[in-house]
C-alpha cells in the first residue's frame, strides 16, 4: 500500500471544514420539525388540535405523568448551550454555537432516534441564569443535554440541576459525562492491548476543563489509581503550593490538594516523563503536545489527543515519537474517541426506561458495553480500532440496553423492561429514524449535495 505523505494527510484533514461551509449554506440548517401523526384530511385537525386536544390536556392536568402518554415529551431532549466554550473555538456566542447544536441534534436523531432541539441562549448568562432556564423549560422535555458551557460555570449548572428535587427529568452535560464515558471505554481496550493494569499506571491529564475533570472522576469511580496522576493547565503542573491555586473554592485548587504528592513542577513535558497515558483535552493543535515529550513517556505509551477541531498532536507524529496507541476526537483519523459514540445510545436507554437521572454507574455500564463490542465485531483488540465507529449502529442499541438495565437495577427507572424488551424498543425507534431520513432522501425532499463538495 502506498504511504501517504504528511502533507497529504494534513490537506485531507482540512477538507471537512471546506465542505461544511458549502453544505450548511446549501441546506440552510440541518434540522426541521416533522409530524409524528397521520393527517388524512383537514378534519383530523379536530383531533390533533381544537376541540379534540382538550381531552388529553384535561387528563394531564389530572395526572401530570400522563404527559408521557399523550405527547412526545417521552422522546424530547433540549440541547442547551450559552456558546461560552464551543468545541475548540472558545466563547463565540449563542448564534455561532447554533450550527454545533443543530449538528448535535442531528446525531441524536439519526443515531439514537431522539428528537433533540437546539436551544442556544444568551448573551452573558450566569450559572444561575442557565439553571433557571432549564427549570422553566422542563415541562416540555424528557431530558436536558447541556453543551459547550465554560468551566467552572458548567460544574455548578450540572451539579445544581442534578441535585435539585424540583428537577424531574435527567440532566446531562455531554462535555463532562459524555466525554468521560467514551474516554473510559477507549482506555479499557487500550490497556488490554498494552497489557497494563488500571491500578499501576501513571496518567497525565493535560487541560483541566470540564472534560478532563469529569474523566478523572469517572476513572476513579471505575477503580483507576489516580495517586500517580498529574494534572496540567496552561500554567503548568498543578501542585499545592502554586500561588494561583490558593483559593479553597477553586476546583483546580481541590485537584492540586488531592494529587501530585511529590509537588512536581514544570510544564506538560515534565509531567509526561515516564507517563503511561496522556489524556489531552486542551487547546486545538497541532504542536500543542511536542514529539520530544511523547518520546519520554513509558514503553507502550497511550496518547489521547482529543482537542477539536485539530488534535494537540497529529497521530502520525505521536507514533513517530514512540506512542503505541494514539486516539483523537476526529472521525477521519483512526481511533476516534468522541462523545458521538456515547450520548445517542445513553439517552436512548435513559428515555426508554424513563430514568430520573443519569448516574455514574449508568455511564460506566455504557463504557463497558461500548468497549466490549470491539471484540464482538473484530474477534480481537486492535491498536487502530479501540472503539466501534459510528457506522456500527448496533453500538447505540447495546449502550441503550446497558444503560436501561443499570437504571432499573439502581431503582431510578419508572419503566421496567427486560433486556430483550429494551433491545427491541431501542432498535425499533432507531430503525424508524433511519427509515424517515432514507425516505426523504429517496424522494428528493432532502436534495443530494454531491455537486457541492470536494
Amino acid at each position: 500500500m502506498e504511504k501517504i505523505s504528511k502533507e497529504e494527510l494534513i490537506r485531507k484533514s482540512k477538507v471537512p471544514e471546506l465542505n461544511a461551509l458549502k453544505m450548511h449554506s446549501f441546506y440552510k440548517g440541518k434540522m426541521q420539525v416533522m409530524p409524528r401523526c397521520q393527517i388524512r384530511n383537514h378534519e383530523d385537525f379536530g383531533i390533533w388540535y381544537s376541540p379534540g386536544v382538550a381531552a388529553p390536556s384535561n387528563e394531564i392536568h389530572a395526572n401530570i405523568e400522563k404527559v408521557y402518554d399523550y405527547t412526545s415529551k417521552w422522546n424530547y431532549v433540549a440541547v442547551v448551550s450559552d456558546g461560552s466554550r464551543v468545541l475548540g473555538l472558545g466563547n463565540i456566542g449563542a448564534e455561532a454555537a447554533l450550527p454545533v447544536m443543530e449538528g448535535k441534534s442531528l446525531l441524536f436523531k439519526f443515531l439514537g432516534g431522539v428528537d433533540a432541539f437546539p436551544m442556544c441562549i444568551g448573551p452573558d448568562l450566569s450559572a444561575d441564569d442557565i439553571i433557571n432556564f432549564v427549570k422553566t423549560i422542563q415541562p416540555t422535555f424528557g431530558g436536558i443535554n447541556l453543551e459547550d458551557i465554560s468551566s467552572p460555570k458548567c460544574f455548578k449548572v450540572l451539579e445544581t440541576l442534578r441535585s435539585d428535587p424540583d428537577i424531574r427529568i435527567p440532566v446531562w452535560h455531554d462535555d463532562q459525562q459524555g466525554t468521560a464515558t467514551v474516554t473510559l471505554a477507549g482506555l479499557i481496550n487500550a490497556l488490554k492491548i498494552v497489557g497494563k493494569k488500571k491500578s499501576d499506571i501513571k496518567i497525565v491529564f493535560n487541560g483541566i476543563g470540564a472534560a478532563n475533570f469529569a474523566i478523572s472522576r469517572l476513572l476513579k469511580k471505575d477503580g483507576f489509581n489516580l495517586k500517580k496522576a498529574l494534572f496540567v493547565d496552561s500554567k503548568g503542573i498543578l501542585y499545592k503550593a502554586r500561588p494561583d491555586l490558593q483559593n479553597s473554592e477553586s476546583y483546580k485548587s481541590n485537584i492540586a490538594n488531592s494529587s501530585n504528592p511529590e509537588e512536581i513542577q514544570g510544564d506538560c513535558g515534565v509531567a509526561m516523563d515516564g507517563a503511561d497515558i496522556l489524556l489531552s483535552l486542551s487547546a486545538p493543535g497541532p504542536n500543542i503536545i511536542k514529539k520530544k515529550w511523547v518520546s519520554k513517556m513509558a514503553d507502550d505509551a497511550i496518547v489521547f489527543a482529543c482537542a477539536n477541531p485539530v488534535p494537540e498532536i497529529f497521530p502520525w507524529d505521536a507514533k513517530e515519537a514512540g506512542a503505541r496507541i494514539v486516539a483523537t476526537g476526529r472521525s477521519d483519523f483512526p481511533n476516534q474517541v468522541n462523545n458521538s459514540l456515547g450520548f445517542p445510545g445513553i439517552f436512548r436507554g435513559t428515555l426508554d426506561v424513563r430514568a430520573k437521572t443519569i448516574t455514574d454507574e449508568m455511564c460506566i455500564a455504557a463504557s463497558y458495553a461500548l468497549a466490549n463490542l470491539v471484540y464482538e465485531i473484530k474477534g480481537c483488540f486492535l491498536e487502530d480500532c479501540l472503539l466501534p465507529t459510528m457506522e456500527f449502529g448496533e453500538m447505540y442499541i447495546k449502550e441503550a440496553v446497558a444503560v436501561g438495565l443499570k437504571a432499573i437495577e439502581q431503582g431510578i427507572a419508572k419503566i421496567k423492561l427486560s433486556e430483550e424488551e429494551l433491545y427491541n424498543e431501542s432498535k425499533k425507534i432507531i430503525d424508524n429514524a433511519h427509515s424517515q431520513v432514507n425516505i426523504l432522501m429517496e424522494n428528493g425532499l432532502i436534495p443530494p449535495y454531491n455537486d457541492y463538495i470536494k
